[in-house]
C-alpha cells in the first residue's frame, strides 16, 4: 500500500504553503485583529487566481476536478497560518455537497463563480450539535415544482456575506430535504451574530422564500450527514495544522528562551510535556488522515470520522495547553501568536462538539457496529 502523496498533491501543499506563509504573517494577522474585518478578501482573490479555490470543482466548471485529500491539504495549510479566510464554509460545507448532489445546471450556475472567487457560499448547519429544544425549524412547503421555506436558523457561518446558502428543511410530513437559497431573494433575512471569539457568523430568518432542491426530494438526512463526516474531517485538517505549528514554534521558543544559563528546552519537564504534545499530533495525524482516505474513496468512514474528531478535540486540546504553558507569562497575552493557536485549535473543539462527546459516540458505534472494530487502535 502506498501511504505517500502523489507528486501533484506535493506540489499544491507546497503552493497553499507558500501563499498562507507569505501572506499571514504575525504582524499581518495582529493588524488583522485589531480591525473590523469579515475575512481578507485579498487572500481569497489570489486563492481564486492560483486555482485553489477550484479544487474540488468539475473541471467543466473551471475548477481542477481534483478531490477531498487536496482539499484537506491545502484547508491544513490554511489552519498552520490560522488564515482568516471562509474556507470551510465555502469549499466544504456548501461547494462539496453541490459537487456531490447537484446537478450539471447547479453545479455551473454555483461552483464556476465559486472557484474563480466572484460568489461566496455557505451552509446552515451549525444547530447540528444543539439541544432540538433550542435548535431552529425550516419548513419547506411544495407548489408544484416549487418550494417555499419558512423558519430560521442560528450561526451561519459568513452567512451575511454569502450570496447562497444551503438549508436543510422539512415538509408537513416531518420528511427531510436539502434547499439552496439565495440570500437575496424575496422572503430572506439575514442578521449579522459576533461571537467572543470573533466569528463572522449570521441568523438566516426565512418567510416563504423561494428554494431550490439539491439532490432528491426527501434524501435531506443522507446529505446533511454526508456533509456533516466531509466538514468535521475537514476540521480535524485545520486542528492538525494549527498544532504542527504551535509545537513547532514553542520548540523554536524553548530552545531560545533561558533559564539558569540553560535553554529551558533542555529542561527535563519542558521535554516531555513537549514530547507529549508531539505524540497527540501524531495520533491527530494518523486518524484524521485514515478517514479523508475513506471518505476520497467513498468507503464508509463513520467510525474513522469519529476517531479523528475524538483526537480533533482532546489532542488539541492537550497541545495548545502545553503550548501556551511552556511560553510562560508571553502565552498568556492575547495579542501573543502563540495565543492565536490557542484560540483557533479551543474554537474548533466547541465546534467539533468537545472531547467526551465525540468519545461516547464512537463508542456507541462500534458497540453497534461489529465491523468497526479495527478503528480501537487509534483510540
Amino acid at each position: 500500500m502506498e501511504f505517500s502523496f502523489s507528486e501533484d498533491q506535493k506540489a499544491i501543499q507546497d503552493l497553499a504553503h507558500q501563499i498562507f506563509t507569505d501572506q499571514v504573517t504575525d504582524e499581518y494577522l495582529l493588524e488583522y485583529d485589531r480591525a473590523n474585518n469579515d475575512y481578507d478578501k485579498n487572500l481569497w482573490a489570489l486563492l481564486a487566481e492560483q486555482g485553489l479555490l477550484g479544487l474540488a470543482v468539475p473541471e467543466s466548471c473551471g475548477g481542477s476536478g481534483l478531490g477531498f485529500m487536496e482539499l484537506a491539504l491545502v484547508l491544513q495549510e490554511a489552519g498552520r497560518r490560522v488564515a482568516p479566510v471562509p474556507m470551510l464554509s465555502n469549499l466544504v460545507l456548501a461547494g462539496l455537497p453541490i459537487v456531490e448532489f447537484g446537478t450539471d445546471a447547479q453545479q455551473e450556475k454555483y461552483l464556476a463563480p465559486l472557484a474563480s472567487g466572484e460568489t461566496q457560499l455557505s451552509a446552515a448547519l451549525a444547530e447540528l450539535g444543539m439541544n432540538q429544544a433550542v435548535a431552529g425549524v425550516v419548513t419547506a412547503t411544495k407548489s408544484g415544482d416549487n418550494f417555499s421555506l419558512s423558519g430560521s436558523k442560528q450561526a451561519v457561518p459568513f452567512g451575511a456575506q454569502a450570496n447562497s446558502v444551503l438549508v436543510p428543511a422539512v415538509d408537513g410530513n416531518g420528511v427531510a430535504s436539502v434547499f439552496i437559497v439565495d440570500t437575496a431573494a424575496t422572503g430572506v433575512t439575514l442578521n449579522g451574530q459576533q461571537t467572543s471569539f470573533g466569528n463572522t457568523l449570521a441568523e438566516l430568518v426565512l418567510d416563504g422564500a423561494n428554494a431550490e432542491l439539491l439532490g432528491a426530494e426527501g434524501q435531506g438526512e443522507a446529505i446533511v450527514e454526508w456533509i456533516e463526516q466531509h466538514a468535521n474531517t475537514c476540521i480535524a485538517a485545520l486542528q492538525l495544522g494549527i498544532c504542527d505549528e504551535a509545537l513547532r514554534r514553542t520548540a523554536e521558543f524553548t530552545g531560545e528562551r533561558k533559564q539558569f544559563g540553560a535553554p529551558i528546552g533542555s529542561f527535563q519537564a519542558v521535554a516531555m510535556r513537549a514530547a507529549d504534545a508531539y505524540i497527540d499530533i501524531e495520533a491527530m495525524r494518523s486518524t484524521f488522515w485514515q478517514a479523508a482516505w475513506r471518505l476520497s474513496e467513498k468507503l464508509d468512514g463513520a467510525a474513522e470520522v469519529r476517531a479523528a474528531k475524538y483526537w480533533a478535540c482532546s489532542g488539541a486540546h492537550r497541545v495548545v495547553h502545553a503550548c501556551q504553558h511552556l511560553h510562560g507569562g508571553m502565552g498568556s497575552d492575547v495579542e501573543f501568536p502563540i495565543h492565536r493557536y490557542f484560540l483557533h485549535a479551543k474554537n474548533n473543539e466547541f465546534i467539533l462538539g468537545g472531547a467526551q462527546a465525540q468519545l461516547s459516540a464512537l463508542g456507541k458505534h462500534l458497540a453497534n457496529n461489529d465491523d468497526a472494530g479495527a478503528v480501537w487502535l487509534a483510540v
